[in-house]
């Protein structure tokens, strides 16, 4: 009897790990499909020479986490509610993250973006027309930019 008896418990305790190892493997998988995708709107300039925007998602790891981008710098500031006509085209290709605050970005056709905070935005259109940025209120705007070392357009973009 006792012959027995051991190599029963060696696989109960087998079965039982192997059953423990499944479900925590089964429950990474549901966190995996639960998470939320990083979402951000990239200003583009089309073959038109208008801006034009784009909700892109940002690829991720399994792990959740982004590649490793380079950047120049990083910029904070503050911007008052203003209204705006003006017509302009990004600087650089730079991400442009609002903190707090409010703004909608204008581009060709009147398609206007709401900003809030949260929102990335890739701004690509170094060239044409522009897109019109205007800071609502009540309260500043508070963003933080961080130009890309890489500025070719579409770079990193999938």
């Amino acid at each position: 009897m006792r012959s027995f008896t051991r190599p029963l418990a060696v696989v109960a305790l087998v079965g039982s790990f192997v059953l423990l190892w499944r479900a925590q493997t089964d429950q990474d998988a549901v966190v995996a499909q639960t998470r939320k995708p990083i979402l951000m709107t990239r200003i583009y300039t089309g073959p038109d020479g208008l801006s034009h925007a784009q909700e892109i998602e940002m690829k991720l790891t399994g792990g959740g986490v982004s590649d490793m981008m380079k950047a120049t710098g990083v910029q904070f500031s503050s911007r008052p509610p203003a209204p705006s006509d003006a017509w302009h085209t990004g600087p650089r290709r730079q991400y442009v993250i609002t903190l707090s605050g409010r703004a909608e970005i204008e581009v060709a056709g009147g398609q206007k973006v709401a900003i809030g905070p949260g929102h990335i935005n890739l701004i690509e259109d170094t060239t044409g027309k522009g897109h019109i940025t205007r800071n609502l209120g009540p309260d500043n705007r508070v963003v933080i930019t961080i130009p890309l070392e890489d500025q070719t357009v579409n770079a990193g973009v999938r």
